[in-house]
């Protein structure tokens, strides 16, 4: 009975198909004519020029820059800690294996730009792929005809903060397209490389994002189908009612899918925070995206019998970010099984992790918390087993593999084994 958007990915999937074979087919001459038919503006530049990435963080607000450089040090921190370890484990005498991380050639980072700008969505992407060792980065946002067919300036400036000169005025499924598949050129006897292909596609987007990294799965590696922002709080008859109010217009802001859910034992406390909503939402400056979020079936208050039941409910809704603003909040943080990410007490809210937490803000939503986790440096990694054996090592369990490889009738198998230990 849980409320979810109602978004389907698989029906966007047979809008950005042709999409994604009009990129593959023409490179591009396809990337303009999709710009001009989404985005309002035609770019001169789909490869933003070196110049612009400088020009954008020459201009950039003091305040604001000092604001990213704060940001990506924390999140660099946090991301720098999740570098897994190499291993090496003997199994026996003269038997070992080793466990190397080694991180993808080349990465895709989507950072959107529809209906806010999302320079956090750049730190997030790129630091993550650069702790973990990516050689190679492309970031791909959408033009902006405001800005002449160039990206948003701060986004512009982030990449610039973080040392990527490789950014696209491409967005929408298009971009996902181009970098799973690369591009050429504009005109057909032009074969110049525009982009050259990634090995791992990230970042959030809107539905044909999402449904564009289903379609190209397989081809490349990808992160998520992000789907619509969603928050939970689980709070009890103690909470504040404003900070509750306050945290669930937050998130609301960001789309009007966006899915807000308040689980609480607390009666009184629920009526205090819809009181508190309907001035929040009408006071804010994206009022109208705010009140459809709240209205729609996928945002609603939640009673529940007590703390211990509200703890169920939100395990079985798996939230992408998931407040817990209750007595003992930490200990019951400590229970929680699914969820995309944990904001511990009044002080923690979403926000924080939007920007400036250190933790990253790209996270699983739709109930995928289940079985998946938010973007890190695990995202960019690969372990890649190393097997080495001696001849006694090899020979002391030959006759069991052989053994084995007949039981499953694959007796070459246990001949390739016997052909080393017969020259013994």
């Amino acid at each position: 009975m849980l409320p979810r958007a109602q978004v389907s990915v698989s029906d966007a999937t047979a809008l950005v198909q042709p999409l994604l074979d009009d990129v593959r087919s023409r490179g591009a001459a396809a990337l303009r004519d999709l710009a001009e038919r989404f985005d309002g503006v035609r770019p001169h530049d789909l490869r933003v020029p070196q110049s612009a990435l400088t020009d954008a963080l020459d201009s950039l607000d003091p305040g604001l820059r000092d604001s990213l450089q704060e940001a990506i040090a924390r999140v660099r921190k946090v991301h720098e800690a999740q570098v897994p370890q190499d291993f090496s484990v003997d199994v026996a005498s003269g038997a070992q294996v080793r466990q190397r991380w080694i991180a993808v050639g080349r990465v895709g980072l989507y950072v959107p730009g529809g209906l806010a700008v999302y320079p956090s969505s750049v730190i997030m992407n790129v630091v993550a792929a650069q702790a973990a060792g990516v050689p190679s980065l492309a970031v791909a946002t959408p033009p902006q005809k405001e800005n002449g067919g160039l990206p948003h300036p701060t986004i512009l400036a982030a990449c610039a903060l973080l040392g990527i000169d490789e950014v696209y005025a491409v967005g929408g499924g298009q971009a996902v397209g181009m970098l799973a598949y690369g591009a050429v050129g504009s005109e057909p006897q032009d074969g110049a490389v525009l982009c050259e292909p990634v090995d791992v596609v990230t970042g959030p987007g809107n539905v044909f994002v999402a449904a564009a990294k289903r379609l190209v799965r397989g081809a490349v590696g990808i992160d998520a189908e992000a789907g619509p922002t969603e928050i939970a709080i689980l709070a009890d008859a103690g909470a504040d009612a404003d900070l509750v109010a306050s945290d669930l217009v937050s998130q609301a802001e960001h789309d009007p899918n966006a899915a807000v859910v308040l689980v609480t034992p607390g009666e009184e406390l629920a009526d205090a925070v819809t009181a508190r909503l309907a001035e929040r939402a009408a006071a804010t400056p994206n009022a109208e995206r705010v009140a459809v979020s709240l209205g729609g079936p996928q945002s609603a208050i939640v009673l529940v019998d007590d703390v211990e039941h509200g703890l169920a409910v939100v395990d079985a809704y798996g939230a992408e970010h998931l407040e817990i603003q209750t007595a003992d909040a930490a200990a019951l943080a400590q229970r929680v099984r699914n969820a995309g990410a944990i904001f511990v007490g009044p002080f923690s809210p979403v926000s924080l992790g939007d920007y400036m937490a250190g933790s990253n803000h790209v996270l699983p939503t739709g109930g995928s918390a289940r079985y998946t986790s938010g973007l890190g440096v695990h995202s960019f990694l690969r372990a890649v087993q190393v097997i080495e054996y001696s001849e006694p090592a090899l020979a002391a369990i030959g006759e069991k593999i052989v053994r084995l490889a007949e039981a499953e009738h694959l007796p070459a198998h246990g001949e390739a084994i016997t052909a080393r230990l017969a020259r013994g």
